[in-house]
């Protein structure tokens, strides 16, 4: 009779030790699907738009690619087109044209003209506005908007706020 309940209570704690090592495995396993600190920190990236003189283009980068930022003169956006307004962003006051510094033909980084306020991909001659639409074919959109989230004078890159949730709902951007 005591053999039976030894084996029972061996067999019990063989089955805590199996228990507690396989979850200890799954934790480990799932540490390393997780992305690292340093992945996660590059995700998000804060603009102070206070900073940025008008009618210059800035490139920043986020998550590897670049961002163009260029904030607008009075001039520019007294003539823009309806269409051009609905792609500002528009952050305490100033308008500013905020988008992924690459062309949407096959992902070359096209130069700024700022004595045409243009932009041209030099690889097929795709040409864009300074609004960031397509003004030259063979680019089939406009520049890409990256999500954002506008905080006082910051923008948060990385996180969708409502402003950018409205311009992806319109189709101004994917």
């Amino acid at each position: 009779m005591q053999n039976i309940s030894r084996r029972g209570f061996m067999g019990k704690a063989f089955g805590a030790v199996a228990g507690v090592g396989a979850v200890g495995s799954l934790v480990a396993m799932k540490k390393t699907w997780d992305p690292l600190p340093s992945v996660k920190a590059a995700g998000f990236t804060t603009l102070d738009m206070t900073k940025y003189p008008e009618g210059e283009l800035i490139t920043e980068k986020w998550r590897g690619k670049p961002i163009f930022v260029l904030k607008k003169t009075a001039e520019m956006v007294a003539s823009q087109t309806a269409t051009q307004k609905a792609r500002d962003i528009v952050v305490g006051g100033s308008h500013f044209m905020l988008c992924i510094g690459l062309c949407t033909h096959l992902g070359c980084i096209p130069g700024y003209n700022p004595a045409e306020k243009a932009f041209l991909c030099a690889c097929h001659g795709g040409q864009f506005d300074w609004s960031g639409q397509v003004t030259k074919v063979p680019p089939p959109r406009g520049f890409d908007i990256p999500p954002f989230k506008i905080e006082g004078n910051n923008m948060i890159l990385g996180e969708v706020g409502p402003e950018y949730q409205a311009m992806k709902d319109s189709g101004i951007t994917l």
